[in-house]
């Protein structure tokens, strides 16, 4: 009885070492943010192609996610001063980066629940996301609605015309 007792012990102590060497590091080998916004007098995107990305895969499970990107790296088409306005906005020189961090995200369709910082103010999220595994690749894409105003941001303006609180935030990443 004993020495199935310690067989089956080691059996689990097996099967959890494995999986621990089995998780995959990934990290981000292609991203793409879009932020898309409207005014009174024109609807407006910056986006930014530079952020980085990692997580470790083991099963169906992406867990220890992070991404960063600068605030700085997003760029408008509608030139430097809107760029200006808006990294005064996301308060860029105090709190140079944009971070989402959570504990895990499913390989499929469903949403991951983290912790987003913008602008210093950190916020629970809960992102609707598409993970596709491809080989070695995981394409990850996801969609959040949200409002300037709730991470305590100040919404761009110029001369009295100021840009909406709500934005939408469009995130793609291929990683392995």
């Amino acid at each position: 009885m004993k020495n199935l007792a310690t067989i089956k012990l080691l059996v689990l102590a097996f099967g959890l070492i494995t999986g621990l060497v089995n998780a995959q590091a990934i990290t981000g080998k292609s991203v793409k943010v879009s932020v898309d916004g409207t005014s009174p007098m024109h609807d407006w995107t910056m986006t930014s192609n530079t952020a980085t990305f990692s997580g470790n895969v083991s099963g169906n499970t992406i867990t220890n996610v992070k991404f960063v990107m600068p605030a700085k790296n997003l760029k408008s088409t509608k030139g430097k001063m809107m760029d200006n306005k808006a990294y005064d906005a996301l308060q860029a020189s105090k709190h140079p980066n944009i971070t989402f961090t959570a504990t895990s995200m499913n390989i499929g369709k469903g949403a991951v629940t983290g912790k987003m910082t913008i602008a210093g103010v950190t916020k629970n999220a809960s992102i609707p996301v598409t993970v596709v595994k491809n080989g070695a690749s995981y394409t990850i894409t996801g969609t959040e609605k949200m409002n300037l105003s709730d991470y305590g941001m100040d919404r761009p303006g110029f001369m009295g015309v100021k840009t909406g609180d709500a934005i939408t935030v469009t995130v793609n990443i291929t990683a392995n």
